[in-house]
């Protein structure tokens, strides 16, 4: 059996949370195929709000199994908080035993090299992932299986800091006394070996059996991927669709249908190019009614409108049967809505994302805005100016748009059908 696949197709924070949330409710197994803590998903049931940052958002269905991938970078320390808002996890939570861990020394060589930047720095969120990420390319990181041995994780460790004393004294960085290090990994072994499996052996099993229905989740938007998105302003790993064959050990052949998750405008957290940022009072009322924040870090995010040209770029690169549209309520009241159509590059009209995304300029078409969508859960409700912006988004993408969120509430959910 297929595994179905929910990815970002814009810079991240979309909505994926939400949609992964209400589509688990039909999956018995929801994996996380890369990132780390340094994304966030929030969602909203009845009323209460949860914030997920590393288990995977189907652990609100009480009969699915949640898979951490080796694809992720697992922060112990992160982890374990997160468990603590779930009273038993035991069968409920799984993690590979190929994950990378982050430690506390890769958090402070993030803070430290985005100091050095300066200017030029990246926007990170400062929770080691990009170093840990460095660490397992270099073949210079620590899985989460080798807690199964303390003594021989340990040295690795110290030995990793004797080879690299002088890049940390540079950085400003002092090793870990090897006592409080051993105390800090014997707790991570007693909390979280009891979780750690072969997750990839085990999917296979499951997909073999075909019995279990399963759906893959990733985090951030294809725009933060490091090899496709808008680099160096990206993130440490694969976010595109890709990503969840090497984030979980499986074949492209294994992958299903693939749902791309879309605000019905854009946002960006950190530096980097953001062709439809508006940075005037219209960017503000979009962040105020959007309640754009971030839920790993609170900082506020960019806000703009629509960009038809890299959704269309997204759509393709991640091979999208459908979109989910999210966050549709937060245009109400707007008299005009703005979505770009293509972009002006070097005195041309383009309709693809160039690499250089930093020098582009929007061209802009105009939509009537509406009054109201909030809460409604038809599409015939819906007034014709937002049923006529939806449906030009699908043109301009090529992408039918199969789901629509009109508030951040579980049930407020249009399925077209």
């Amino acid at each position: 059996m297929a595994a179905d696949l929910i990815v970002g197709i814009q810079w991240g924070d979309e909505g994926k949370g939400k949609i992964v949330d209400l589509l688990a409710q039909q999956y018995d197994i929801v994996c996380r195929y890369q990132g780390g803590h340094n994304a966030g998903h929030t969602i909203v049931v009845d009323g209460k709000t949860i914030a997920l940052h590393l288990i995977p958002s189907g652990i609100l269905n009480p009969k699915a199994t949640n898979i951490i991938g080796n694809g992720v970078v697992v922060s112990p320390e992160a982890l374990l908080k997160e468990m603590e808002q779930f009273e038993d996890l035991d069968g409920r939570l799984l993690i590979s035993d190929k994950a990378h861990l982050i430690f506390k020394y890769h958090e402070q060589i993030d803070r430290a090299k985005e100091r050095l930047r300066g200017k030029n720095a990246i926007g990170t969120t400062g929770r080691g992932i990009g170093p840990a990420y460095s660490d397992k390319v270099s073949r210079q990181g620590h899985r989460i299986g080798e807690l199964r041995d303390i003594d021989t994780l340990l040295a690795k460790i110290i030995d990793y800091f004797k080879a690299n004393e002088a890049y940390f004294k540079a950085l400003g960085i002092t090793p870990p006394k090897e006592e409080e290090l051993r105390t800090e990994l014997e707790l991570y072994r007693q909390k979280l070996l009891p979780f750690v499996v072969d997750a990839t052996n085990y999917l296979w099993e499951n997909m073999e059996q075909g019995e279990h229905k399963i759906l893959l989740e990733g985090a951030q938007g294809t725009m933060l991927d490091i090899d496709h998105g808008t680099y160096p302003y990206v993130t440490s790993s694969n976010t595109i669709a890709a990503g969840a064959c090497t984030g979980l050990g499986l074949a492209p052949k294994d992958i299903g249908k693939v749902t791309g998750i879309a605000k019905a405008y854009c946002t960006r957290v950190g530096n980097g190019p953001f062709p439809t940022e508006e940075l005037g009072p219209l960017g503000d009322r979009l962040r105020e009614q959007g309640h754009e924040f971030g839920t790993t870090t609170g900082r506020p995010r960019r806000c703009g409108w629509f960009d038809a040209v890299a959704a269309k770029y997204a759509c393709r690169l991640n091979g999208c049967d459908e979109l989910a549209l999210m966050k549709l309520d937060v245009l109400d009241g707007f008299e005009k809505i703005k979505v770009a159509t293509a972009y002006e590059y070097e005195g041309e009209r383009i309709d693809y994302v160039p690499s250089d995304l930093e020098n582009v300029t929007p061209v802009y078409v105009e939509f009537d805005g509406w009054d109201k969508v909030e809460g409604i859960k038809r599409w015939d409700d819906l007034p014709i100016e937002a049923q006529r912006y939806i449906q030009a988004l699908e043109d301009l993408t090529q992408t039918k748009i199969g789901i629509v969120s009109t508030s951040p509430d579980r049930a407020d959910t249009i399925i077209r059908k």
